[in-house]
């Protein structure tokens, strides 16, 4: 983990952009299949994303606002009507308590500091506002999978993959609480030719949905 590891993500995005885009078509049912996770934690209200990307989660979920440090990410979600500021997750360009929700969606594993990350995310939303983090659980069947394959993954090499637990237990520390776990993409993704079931918890599933409220007055 650090600002390394970080900078060689933003770098393989800039490259890699359009390679990365055309996946959710190719991979259309699992792109769906997590659309449908993430919606179930979405609140009313004024949103942000942290780390858009090409603004495929963001903008069929309405969120209002996306943060990419990655410019022909930015280019391409911009194309799609969002409105998106270059900028990294762990210095956000807005004010304390702004937000109703921040969302972080494949976004924590490519992230040089995570717990700077979470820490600007709390601070930009407002109190019992939300935030909602979409992993591939490290220790789930797919997290393993793509754990194996990293060196060869133009897209994971740079990857550091967290446990859900590991990331609740940093939601825990910087107070958030009334949690709520889900999880869904039961198979490998290349042989899932349906939607998939979106259950509470975690442990089976590869992709989890973790969202929690901000406690306090500011």
């Amino acid at each position: 983990m650090g600002g390394k590891d970080s900078l060689d993500s933003i770098r393989v995005f800039e490259e890699l952009a359009l390679e990365y885009d055309k996946w959710f078509e190719e991979n259309r049912f699992v792109y769906e299949t997590e659309l449908r996770a993430v919606r179930e934690h979405i609140p009313k209200g004024f949103g942000v994303e942290i780390g858009v990307g090409t603004g495929r989660f963001a903008a069929p979920l309405g969120v209002d606002i996306g943060v990419e440090p990655a410019r022909s990410m930015v280019r391409i979600a911009r194309k799609r009507g969002l409105e998106v500021i270059i900028a990294r997750a762990e210095k956000l360009p807005f004010k304390k308590a702004v937000f109703d929700y921040a969302l972080l969606i494949v976004t924590i594993c490519f992230i040089g500091e995570p717990i700077e990350a979470l820490e600007e995310a709390k601070r930009v939303i407002k109190p019992g506002g939300s935030i909602i983090i979409g992993l591939i659980d490290k220790n789930s069947f797919l997290g393993k999978l793509y754990e194996s394959r990293k060196e060869k993954s133009r897209f994971y090499r740079y990857a550091n993959f967290y446990s859900t637990k590991q990331v609740i237990e940093w939601l825990e520390e910087l107070e958030f609480n009334s949690f709520k776990v889900s999880q869904t993409v039961f198979e490998e993704p290349k042989n899932i030719k349906n939607i998939q079931p979106v259950i509470r918890g975690y442990g089976e599933g590869g992709f989890v949905v973790v969202s929690g409220a901000k406690q306090g007055k500011s």
